[in-house]
């Protein structure tokens, strides 16, 4: 099955963002995983709430582009507290996690419910 879409929300320079709802990590989000496509790495950063109540793993995966020259470090993954437990992961390297057409590719341990909000950081203006 194809990974699922994760959008991804800009937030303004020198201005707010209201909070965002994230998308439902759910049982067909874990199977799958999400994906960003065109990710802008190194200003890309995860928001991931975990409702369950044992800590569980994101996994951002190591690249298999040739752009990924330092994916041998390999896969990243964080553990997220449960009962409500929220963690920021990133920004990334494009160096390390860039997957074949520029996507980034994210992964969810079984039973991990939740959501997942990609936020992308603004260039100084």
């Amino acid at each position: 099955m194809p990974r699922t879409n994760l959008p991804r929300t800009t937030l303004t320079a020198n201005d707010h963002t209201a909070a965002l709802a994230g998308l439902t990590i759910d049982a067909t989000l874990v199977t799958n995983g999400c994906v960003i496509n065109a990710a802008d790495f190194e200003r890309t950063v995860l928001l991931v709430e975990n409702t369950g109540g044992d800590t569980k793993s994101v996994t951002v995966k190591a690249g298999n582009s040739t752009a990924s020259y330092t994916a041998t470090r390999g896969d990243l993954a964080a553990p997220v507290p449960g009962t409500g437990g929220q963690v920021f992961v990133g920004p990334f390297s494009s160096a390390r996690f860039q997957q074949h057409g520029g996507a980034l590719h994210v992964d969810f341990e079984t039973g991990f419910t939740g959501t997942v909000t990609a936020l992308q950081v603004p260039q100084h203006t």
